[in-house]
């Protein structure tokens, strides 16, 4: 079992979603200069607000609806950036090996916040004043 976490920055979610976003910071490098104000600039937003919505969330554990808001936000992100990912290899940007790779990540972090959407309890600070 593991230790009681303190941080949001403990999370493996967190962990995860933030070298995705990093991941895609570099790669958007390489996307057409002609992108710059809309994939380029969205794909980085959503990756990005993955990350600070958990960060939110973990803010949040003290009002469990509010806990779940913020996580649904992050998995709503998610799923933003895999559809910027899916135009991004369309477009000729991204090669389908590194595609799949992107995509089988934001799955995983997909799953891991949907566990917390579903187990609150886990991780909400329970209400002393009850």
């Amino acid at each position: 079992m593991r230790e009681k976490i303190n941080s949001y920055k403990e999370l493996d979610v967190y962990n995860e979603a933030y070298r995705l976003a990093l991941d895609i910071f570099k790669l958007s490098k390489g996307f057409s200069p002609e992108e710059k104000y809309s994939l380029t600039d969205q794909i980085r937003r959503s990756s990005r607000s993955v990350c600070l919505n958990i960060g939110e969330a973990w803010r949040k554990r003290r009002y469990p609806k509010s806990f779940i808001s913020k996580l649904s936000d992050s998995e709503s992100e998610a799923c933003e950036t895999q559809i910027s990912l899916s135009f991004a290899k369309d477009c000729g940007y991204l090669p389908s090996d590194l595609y799949n790779l992107y995509e089988d990540r934001y799955d995983k972090v997909l799953g891991m916040l949907v566990n917390m959407i579903n187990n609150p309890e886990k991780w909400v600070i329970p209400n002393r004043h009850s």
